[in-house]
């Protein structure tokens, strides 16, 4: 049965919108080709989405051609604004983009263990207010939150994790009461994953896990390029999973004793210690990143000196200045890596044994901060305990995917309601 007029148009106008979003600006003749439309009407559709303010003309063309050059149509970016959030229990970040995802302010604050409740939501809460006036951008149409915890499938909200501040969740509260927004809650994890897929080391991937590693740990799913949640919101608590090596059982309310006792970054820091690596002040960046960075560094100098000594020993000796010398030793560095890759390798197979994602990316800080030199000792174990063929790749986004995969949720948000057809 063929659509009728007015849900054609709805559906040509938002194909046209997505291609603006994906592509930029266009011009008529290019929605044409790209679209399959006829002339009359992709003119009929630009004329409507110039009239419902969602696009305007922002150039020409600068095509040789005879005549006037034709005008380029884009998406008016500033006809929304949005806010994301990485809540972490150490402090918020917080960032402001246009309906397009260009970011116009970022900012965070740090939020002390001892700060109490009321404290902690209200400098979260302000941080967002200023950052958005800095911006221009108040009011705001859709606020997207990173937060460590479960997410309750049914409801989007926050669910009250053991271990987690109060503050996580009442700052949910506070900003449905404060802002004019819709505010979007995801976990954390899932958030990197997302921003993986789109932007980072899983683009060509639909089928994939995100092992984060930061201050903790966990995974996300996606499988046929949905991610997965489960039935409580708990698909990928890691952290918890029963491991050996450990001397102790997690249990509902502790992870202690789980995979997070291997691989949370107190773990890797005391790990690092035990092969005489250390490191002072991190800059509030996780000290197991610091350490695993540091390393990484160590044995690919230590590689590259052995094919150029001469020139490699230069640089070696300036890019050490200043460094603690047993954080140097390519020997120490190298066994280190090692033993860190056999304990990742075990929450990987666990992952991969019953998931088959035939690709595994390192995530968040530490998975960062390891890049090839990690992600390939990992693969290797990985290829002598499974029959699985199981790629693992470094994430390129570290930290930053939470708070980048935030501003996606938010923009895909705030697209979906703004480009949909006005009500009948």
């Amino acid at each position: 049965m063929p659509a009728s007029p007015s849900t054609a148009r709805v559906i040509n106008d938002r194909l046209a919108l997505r291609l603006l979003q994906q592509e930029g600006p266009l011009t008529a003749g290019q929605l044409k080709q790209f679209t399959g439309l006829s002339r009359p009407t992709v003119a009929d559709l630009v004329e409507r989405l110039t009239a419902a303010g969602l696009v305007a003309v922002v150039g020409e063309s600068g095509e040789q051609r005879r005549g006037p050059n034709a005008r380029l149509y884009g998406i008016v970016a500033d006809r929304a604004h949005l806010a994301a959030l990485d809540v972490r229990t150490e402090g918020v970040s917080v960032l402001v983009a246009d309906l397009l995802g260009g970011v116009l302010a970022e900012a965070s604050v740090p939020i002390g263990g001892d700060t109490g409740t009321g404290p902690a939501v209200e400098q979260a809460v302000a941080l967002v207010e200023s950052a958005a006036k800095e911006a221009g951008a108040a009011p705001l149409h859709t606020v997207g939150i990173g937060a460590p915890g479960l997410i309750d499938p049914a409801t989007g909200e926050l669910r009250d994790s053991s271990g987690l501040p109060e503050w996580h969740r009442r700052l949910v509260t506070a900003l449905h009461e404060r802002l004019p927004a819709r505010v979007i809650v995801e976990n954390e994890t899932n958030l990197a994953a997302l921003a993986e897929q789109r932007e980072g080391a899983a683009r060509d991937r639909d089928t994939f896990v995100l092992l984060w590693l930061g201050h903790g740990t966990g995974a996300a799913v996606v499988l046929d390029g949905a991610l997965r949640r489960g039935a409580s919101g708990g698909t990928g608590e890691i952290g918890f999973l029963p491991v050996p090596g450990t001397r102790t059982l997690p249990s509902a309310t502790d992870c202690e004793g789980g995979f997070h006792s291997l691989a949370g970054s107190g773990a890797i820091a005391q790990l690092a210690g035990e092969y005489g690596l250390f490191t002072g002040d991190t800059g509030g960046e996780p000290q197991a990143a610091v350490l695993v960075r540091r390393a990484v560094e160590a044995v690919t100098r230590s590689e590259a000196a052995a094919v150029a000594p001469a020139a490699e020993a230069v640089r070696a000796t300036a890019a050490g200045a200043g460094r603690p010398a047993s954080d140097l030793r390519p020997e120490e560095a190298r066994r280190f890596l090692d033993a860190l890759a056999d304990r990742l390798a075990i929450g990987a197979a666990s992952l991969a044994a019953i998931l088959d994602p035939g690709c595994v990316v390192l995530g968040g800080e530490v998975g960062q901060a390891g890049q090839d030199v990690l992600a390939a000792r990992v693969e290797a174990r990985l290829a002598r305990m499974s029959p699985l063929v199981t790629e693992v790749r470094a994430g390129v986004l570290g930290g930053g995917a939470v708070l980048r995969g935030a501003l996606l949720t938010a923009r895909d948000g705030a697209q979906d309601e703004i480009f949909a057809p006005p009500a009948r």
